[in-house]
C-alpha cells in the first residue's frame, strides 16, 4: 500500500513538475519533515514548489504521507482548489459598485482572478472571496477572452451573473519580467472573530516558462520543412521536434529542438504515435502547427548543455535549500519568543496563586484571631457585645466609649497570638518616656502594631479641648487596629514611633499617626493609657 502511495505521487510530480531542480527540493523538504515532524515548515517549503494553480493538486497527492495525527492540522494549513462551481448575482447599478476587483485575463496566460473584496459590499455579503475564479460572467464562458473583453461583457447587463470556484490563488506580474507568477491567499480569523484573507507572496525559483505558439508552414518553393520529430519517453509522452535543419522554413518562423506539437491542422498529436505524426505531417502542404516552445528541450539536449543545465539546477537547488535554512532559522526564533511567553505566563501564574494561596492562609489567620478575642471578650464580660464604631470614613459622634478594665485586658493578652506577637510589650518602662505627674495611677502600655491595611483609628480631644488630652473615639471593624486587639475607644494616646503626644493638639496627634504610618517599616508603636469602662451615651443631634 506505501510503495503505491508513493509511486502515484512520485508519478503526479513528474506530470506537474517540469524542473528537476524543484523536483529534488520537494523531495528533499518531505524527507527533512519526517525527521524533525514540523508541519507548518512543511508546508511553508511546499508553497515555494506548489506556487501555481496547476500544481495544487500536489497538495492532495502529498496528504497520505503525512501521519495520522498531522493530517488535520495539515488540511487546514493547505489551501484547497474547489471542483464546486458556486452561481452569485450582483447588481452593477448600486451605489457602492460591486465591491470587487479582477486580475488576469487572456493575454496573461491565464483566467480571471477576484484579487481584491471590499468589506461588507455586495461581493463580500454572498461569499466570494479573494482567490475565486470567475469562470462564466452572464452565462458566457471566458476562457478565451482577455481583460478588456471582460470588463466589456460585466458591463453589458444591470444585473451581473457570476460562476466561480475557489483557488486561493491569483496571478501577479513580476516587476523585473513579463513572466506570470502566482500568490497563495491564506484565509485566517482575526481576534475579533471575523474572517480575513491575505495574500502571501511566493517568487517563482528554477521554473521555465512554456508558451503556446501557432505557426503556419506553406511546402510550395524549394525550402522544405526541415525538421525531425521524435516520441517522448514514458513519464514524459507526446511528439517533439528533436532536430531543427538550419535556413529551413522550421527555422525561419521560429521552431526550435525541444517544442512539443500539439496539433497540426487541427489534428491534436498529444495522443498520437510517431507513426501517425509523420503521416499527418506529409499529407498536406500547407500546415498551421501548434507548439508549446521548450516542453521538451530537457530531452535533446547536447553533452555540453546537459552538463549547463546539471549546473544550473545544482545552483538552483542550493538557493532553495538556501531559503528552506533561513524559514527554518525564523521559525526557531519564532519558537523561543513563543516559549519565553509561555514561561512568562506560567510564572504569572505561580506567583499570583502563590499570593492567593498567602492572602487565604493570612485571613484564615486574622479569623481565627478574632474568634479568640471574641470568646475572650465573653469569657470576661458575658454575652454583652464589645462596642465598636461602624467601619466608615465620616468621623465618630464624640464622646469616649467604655474599654475593659486594666486588669482585665492583661489576663488574657499576655499570651502571644496566632500572628506570633504580644498584644503589648511586657518589659516596657513608661518612666522611660514620662513623669511620674503623667502616668500616676495609669496602666500605660507600648503597643506594637503590625502594618496592613489601614490603621482605621479616630481620635478626639486634644490638649486645647475640654478633654484635655488625645483620646481614641473609634476603632473601625477590620482595620489594623481593630485586628490587632490591644486598642479600644476611650483609650489615651500619649506617643507614637517614640514622639510624645501628652500636650498636643487633635490636629499634631493626627499628623503624627499619619506620618508615622506612611513610613517605612512593617511596625508602628503606639503607646497609650489604658481608659477604665465606664457607662455613658452618645449625644446624638437632629436637624
Amino acid at each position: 500500500m506505501e510503495r503505491k502511495v508513493a509511486k502515484e505521487f512520485r508519478h503526479k510530480v513528474e506530470l506537474l513538475i517540469e524542473n528537476d531542480a524543484e523536483k529534488d527540493y520537494l523531495y528533499d523538504v518531505l524527507r527533512m519533515y519526517h525527521q524533525s515532524m514540523d508541519l507548518p515548515v512543511l508546508v511553508g517549503d511546499l508553497k515555494l514548489v506548489i506556487n501555481e494553480p496547476k500544481r495544487l493538486p500536489l497538495f492532495d497527492a502529498i496528504r497520505p504521507l503525512i501521519p495520522l495525527k498531522h493530517q488535520v492540522e495539515y488540511d487546514l494549513l493547505t489551501p484547497k482548489r474547489s471542483r464546486k462551481l458556486k452561481e452569485v448575482r450582483l447588481d452593477r447599478t448600486h451605489r457602492d459598485g460591486l465591491g470587487l476587483s479582477v486580475r488576469g485575463g487572456l493575454e496573461f496566460g491565464c483566467g480571471l482572478y477576484i484579487s481584491q473584496i471590499v468589506k461588507d459590499g455586495q461581493a463580500d455579503n454572498v461569499g466570494l472571496q479573494v482567490g475565486d475564479e470567475i469562470v462564466r460572467i452572464n452565462g458566457y464562458s471566458i476562457s478565451s477572452c482577455i481583460h478588456e473583453e471582460v470588463i466589456s461583457l460585466i458591463k453589458t447587463t444591470k444585473t451581473v451573473s457570476l460562476k466561480v470556484r475557489h483557488v486561493g490563488m491569483i496571478p501577479v506580474k513580476s516587476s523585473s519580467e513579463d513572466a506570470l507568477k502566482w500568490q497563495f491567499v491564506d484565509q485566517f480569523v482575526s481576534e475579533s472573530g471575523e474572517k480575513k484573507s491575505s495574500i502571501a507572496g511566493l517568487a517563482s525559483i528554477g521554473g521555465k516558462e512554456i508558451k503556446e505558439k501557432k505557426v503556419f508552414l506553406s511546402l510550395v518553393g524549394e525550402k522544405g520543412m526541415g525538421i525531425s520529430i521524435s516520441s517522448g519517453p514514458t513519464q514524459k509522452p507526446g511528439i517533439y521536434i528533436s532536430n531543427v535543419k538550419p535556413g529551413s522554413l522550421s527555422a525561419e518562423v521560429g521552431l526550435e529542438a525541444g517544442d512539443q506539437i500539439v496539433e497540426v491542422n487541427g489534428v491534436d498529436f498529444t495522443a498520437l504515435d510517431h507513426k501517425e505524426a509523420v503521416k499527418v505531417l506529409k499529407s498536406s502542404r500547407s500546415l498551421t502547427i501548434t507548439v508549446l516552445t521548450g516542453a521538451g528541450s530537457e530531452l535533446f539536449m547536447t553533452a555540453e548543455e546537459r552538463l549547463a543545465a546539471e549546473a544550473r539546477r545544482e545552483l538552483q537547488r542550493q538557493e532553495l535549500m538556501q531559503q528552506k535554512r533561513m524559514a527554518m532559522e525564523t521559525n526557531k526564533i519564532l519558537k523561543e519568543q513563543q516559549e519565553k511567553e509561555r514561561q512568562r505566563k506560567m510564572e504569572i501564574a505561580q506567583k499570583t496563586a502563590e499570593e492567593e494561596e498567602r492572602y487565604k492562609k493570612e485571613m484564615e489567620k486574622i479569623e481565627a484571631s478574632e474568634r479568640k478575642h471574641n470568646r475572650d471578650w465573653q469569657e470576661d464580660w458575658g454575652t454583652q457585645g464589645r462596642p465598636k464604631s461602624p467601619r466608615s470614613p465620616s468621623p465618630a459622634p464624640p464622646g469616649v466609649k467604655a474599654a475593659p478594665s486594666p486588669k482585665t485586658r492583661s489576663s488574657h493578652e499576655d499570651e502571644e497570638d496566632e500572628h506570633g506577637f504580644q498584644k503589648y510589650v511586657e518589659d516596657f518602662d513608661p518612666y522611660s518616656m514620662f513623669s511620674s505627674e503623667q502616668i500616676a495611677g495609669r496602666d500605660v502600655r507600648l503597643l506594637r502594631i503590625k502594618k496592613a491595611g489601614q490603621l482605621d483609628l479616630s481620635l478626639e480631644g486634644g490638649a486645647d479641648s475640654p478633654l484635655g488630652k488625645l483620646v481614641v473615639s473609634s476603632v473601625y471593624e477590620g482595620g489594623a487596629a481593630d485586628k490587632h486587639g490591644g486598642i479600644a475607644p476611650g483609650d489615651e494616646l500619649m506617643a507614637v514611633n517614640g514622639k510624645i503626644l501628652v500636650d498636643a493638639s487633635l490636629t499634631e496627634g493626627q499628623n503624627s499617626l499619619a506620618r508615622a504610618w506612611g513610613s517605612g517599616g512593617d511596625w508602628i508603636d503606639v503607646v497609650i493609657a489604658v481608659s477604665p469602662p465606664k457607662d455613658y451615651e452618645d449625644e446624638v443631634t437632629f436637624f
